[in-house]
């Protein structure tokens, strides 16, 4: 089942709404269309045992594993939580996401 994640992209401020990171914000690093995840920066940190090779020592390696979409909100600054959006077409042609609380634009 191919998943696709439209609500968030890269660089941008989420807040997670459930699991063991719930209420934690941080940035957007890489979306995972295919796979409906998304690596946000410093949520979902998991130790990895990596072997020493050429360029880099051997050890334990802390880096951020990736989290489903559907438990990510969009954080809004005016707001100060997740929130959830909606889309509006400028005269432009261009989409662009607003808070549906507070109705401010999201996208910079």
């Amino acid at each position: 089942m191919l998943t696709m994640v439209t609500h968030i992209r890269k660089k941008d401020l989420v807040q997670a709404m459930s699991g063991k990171e719930k209420g934690k914000t941080g940035k957007v690093l890489r979306v995972l269309n295919k796979r409906g995840r998304v690596v946000v920066e410093k949520l979902n940190l998991v130790k990895r045992h990596t072997k020493a090779n050429g360029q880099s020592p051997g050890g334990i390696i802390e880096r951020e594993a990736s989290i489903a979409a559907a438990v990510l909100l969009l954080y809004c600054d005016k707001c100060g939580k997740g929130v959830r959006t909606k889309r509006r077409v400028s005269e432009a042609g261009i989409k662009h996401r607003f808070c549906r609380k507070c109705d401010s634009q999201l996208d910079k």
